[in-house]
């Protein structure tokens, strides 16, 4: 006893106060980076359907790019965390180095993709001609935000790996009004300026997006600009230190690409619901994302925080001590989100006047699902990104895939296509699908080997 006490005053961990100061900005951030088409799409609503539709067509395609270069930026940000977490100065420029060569790479294959595809997959799916050209002229314009972001969020992750994650909130504060702002004057075209209609909404991402990660890249140069400095590879030359990132985060990105590629397929098989069904499940997407945001971030916070303390190989005892306070920080996060679909179900009326009766019907039957389903969700969530703070990536990425390729995909299509089930059994696919995921994760999380992982190798 008087050892790991002696310990714990060598090496006091941090506890659920470190996290929500590291999560708060983290969670700001995670939804102002889904509100960039959710603007545009909004500000073009008053051109009517065609531009919508054009603008709607477009950001899909852009957006798989933008999905790819996200996911990678989530396994930069725990690489960095490890990094930091040992003070070693060239780990840590070889991870940023590292992250910028691989995401700017997916940057430019994608760019030259829609370049050489974009045209011809919208003249495939568009339904009109002129909504076809308004659709290539946005994602020709687009194309500025994928380049642009594939650096910005990089740096973005760079800074949450360093527990700086206000830094990157302070660039969406930037570049938010900035949007807002022109992407107005320049679809209606006020003050002068021509009214370019969907060109209008895409060049105010652009330059909002180009602004932000400016800013971004000035506070990297003022905060980190020491690296430049640093002699070395952490793999002896650059070349094997990017495999080695590669071979780190292509689990991770893969996890995140599987999951957005499930959903898709899941809402192609929604569309074959009752109407009022079909509607429920849309509109509740949109709030599963939004809110949960609140915990997941709580939960990628304590992931960050894990490798930082592998980084530094702490006692175990510290982790264990660590990790028990940030568990229960998520379930106090949980129930936070768990609050909010309730004040959403009991508001229905008010937020959704002018729908079916039915369809808030089904809304608010969702309610149990919603309620419940925040608490598996955030200790798999723990347990997922502990896990991937110690490197233990690949089997993470199987847990995600093997449930929902080989249970929630194939099981709503059952539930829809052939036992024509409610929108509630449909939805409560998604808590077994938790269900399913709990004893995988926390029986490699109580293994405990995860505590030993030599995170700088």
């Amino acid at each position: 006893m008087p050892t790991k006490s002696v310990q714990k005053d060598a090496m006091p961990s941090p506890g659920a106060k470190d996290v929500f100061s590291l999560a708060w900005p983290m969670t700001l951030k995670a939804i102002f980076l889904h509100g960039t088409v959710v603007i545009d799409g909004f500000l073009l609503s008053s051109l009517g359907e065609g531009p919508l539709a054009a603008m709607g067509l477009a950001a899909a395609l852009g957006g798989i790019v933008l999905g790819v270069i996200f996911a990678f930026s989530h396994a930069m940000q725990i690489r960095t965390a490890q990094a930091f977490g040992g003070g070693d100065q060239i780990f840590l420029k070889s991870v940023l180095a590292s992250g910028l060569a691989v995401s700017l790479s997916i940057g430019v294959i994608g760019v030259a993709a829609i370049h050489i595809w974009g045209g011809t997959l919208i003249n495939a799916l568009a339904p009109s001609v002129e909504i076809a050209q308004q659709a290539q002229t946005y994602l020709s314009i687009f194309t500025v935000v994928i380049i642009a972001e594939a650096v910005g969020q990089c740096i973005a992750s760079f800074f949450n790996g360093c527990s700086r994650s206000k830094l990157p909130l302070y660039g969406y504060l930037l570049s938010v009004p900035v949007n807002i702002t022109i992407s107005i004057v320049l679809i209606h075209g006020l003050f002068g300026f021509p009214a370019l209609g969907v060109a209008g909404a895409a060049l105010g991402s652009a330059i909002a997006i180009t602004l932000q990660t400016a800013f971004w890249s000035v506070l990297l140069l003022r905060t980190n600009g020491h690296l430049r400095h640093v002699v070395g590879w952490h793999r002896g030359t650059f070349v094997p230190t990017v495999k080695r990132h590669m071979h780190f985060a292509l689990p991770i990105a893969a996890t995140f690409v599987s999951a957005t590629l499930a959903t898709h397929v899941c809402s192609l098989i929604y569309a074959n619901m009752s109407l009022n069904g079909f509607a429920a499940m849309t509109l509740i997407a949109p709030w599963n994302l939004l809110a949960g945001q609140v915990a997941m971030q709580w939960t990628q916070a304590t992931g960050i925080l894990v490798a930082q303390l592998l980084g530094k190989r702490t006692p175990e005892d510290v982790l264990d001590h660590f990790l028990s306070r940030a568990w229960m920080g998520a379930f106090v996060a949980a129930g936070i989100v768990s609050m909010i679909f309730l004040a959403m179900c009991l508001s229905l009326d008010w937020i959704y006047p002018n729908l079916e009766v039915e369809t808030r019907a089904i809304l608010f039957s969702f309610l149990p699902i919603l309620m419940i389903i925040q608490f598996p969700r955030a200790t798999n969530a723990i347990c997922g990104n502990t896990l991937r703070a110690a490197g233990d990536t690949v089997y993470v990425m199987h847990i995600f895939i093997w449930t929902q390729w080989a249970f929630r995909v194939p099981a709503t299509a059952l539930f829809v296509l052939y036992f024509d089930f409610s929108a509630f059994w449909i939805l409560s696919l998604f808590l077994w699908e938790e269900v399913l995921k709990f004893p995988a994760f926390h029986r490699r999380l109580w293994r405990g080997d995860w505590k030993r992982s030599d995170v700088a190798a």
